[in-house]
């Protein structure tokens, strides 16, 4: 076996290469903390939507909870006006009918009665 050695220029070469290897290491670690600093960001900004999602949703909530009461009440109020309107009917009916009769005795008593002629 043949024993080999290094010469200067050998060795100022690997010099250079395990320098360059350093700066490109360097730059790893470098772009490898950015890129941390990133990951940490978009996750703060994932944490902030997702906050203000739920936010969003619970206003969302509370707004067709509203609008279900809403509802409700619109209804109860449709109900109670068709309530009053029948009443309102009914109770037109009824005057109509008295009305009416009292109108039957007017005409009635302007005829005269027969029977109380006779009497007289």
């Amino acid at each position: 076996m043949a024993v080999q050695r290094w010469t200067d220029g050998m060795l100022d070469e690997l010099a250079s290469s395990v320098g360059e290897m350093r700066e490109s290491i360097t730059e790893v670690r470098e772009s490898i903390t950015e890129v941390r600093e990133s990951i940490t960001e978009v996750r703060d900004s994932v944490d902030g939507l997702r906050v203000t999602a739920q936010a969003l949703l619970q206003v969302a909530a509370q707004n067709q909870r509203r609008m279900d009461m809403f509802e409700e009440e619109l209804e109860l109020m449709k109900q109670r006006h068709a309530e009053e309107i029948e009443l309102m009917k009914q109770r037109h009916a009824e005057s109509d009918q008295r009305f009416n009769v009292l109108l039957e005795e007017v005409r009635y008593l302007i005829r005269g009665n027969p029977g109380e002629q006779e009497i007289q």
